[in-house]
């Protein structure tokens, strides 16, 4: 008869996600983890696998998380751009508050330390990434054909340049304390939209 587990998987898998991001995965160790989530070592590699395959399961549950949020704000009936600014906006907005600036993106901070040198990580990051393009470019594709963006733009090109802009944002929000640094740059890359 199998054992039935003695804490609930769901709710260690948010705690250890919540971990990874604040510590990053080489600060984080299977002693942390036993202690944050409560568990131990051996019901962690026994539900979750070890350190690595635990960290791109949080990885993949932050990035599923993100995206209806995102989905539901571009994707509202009506005029699309101010969609789209109000998006960027609030991430320029999350990048310099004090409480959201210092644990940065999940996503971006699994781009800077491990992506360069563990493919698992950077395939979900290139995921996470290819989705936050698609649905920015969906929306500057809606807003073109409602004449809200001129016929001159490139939606592909304008969705990579503010997925970028997102990316750069969690970096240098994370890095600086100086809220014009992000705000000044969403505004003018929001003025390429004009």
């Amino acid at each position: 008869m199998a054992r039935t587990k003695e804490f609930d998987p769901d709710a260690a898998l948010h705690a250890a996600l919540e971990l990874f991001w604040r510590r990053g995965y080489e600060a984080t160790t299977m002693a942390g983890l036993v202690e944050h989530l409560g568990i131990g070592r051996a019901s962690i590699y026994a539900t979750f696998g070890n350190k690595h395959e635990l960290y791109l399961k949080a990885l993949t549950r932050y990035a599923d998380s993100r995206n209806p949020q995102l989905l539901g704000e571009l994707s509202q009936p009506g005029p699309a751009l101010p969609a789209v600014r109000a998006v960027m906006r609030r991430f320029a907005a999350e990048a310099a508050s004090d409480e959201e600036r210092l644990a940065g993106c999940f996503v971006t901070n699994t781009a800077a330390e491990l992506a360069p040198h563990d493919a698992a990580a950077a395939r979900r990051v290139a995921v996470s990434w290819e989705r936050v393009e698609t649905l920015l470019h969906s929306a500057l594709v809606r807003a073109q054909a409602q004449g809200e963006l001129p016929e001159d733009r490139d939606p592909r090109a304008l969705a990579r340049m503010l997925l970028v802009l997102m990316q750069g944002l969690r970096v240098v929000g994370k890095a600086s304390s100086d809220p014009a640094r992000v705000r000044d740059a969403t505004e003018q890359a929001l003025a390429l939209l004009d």
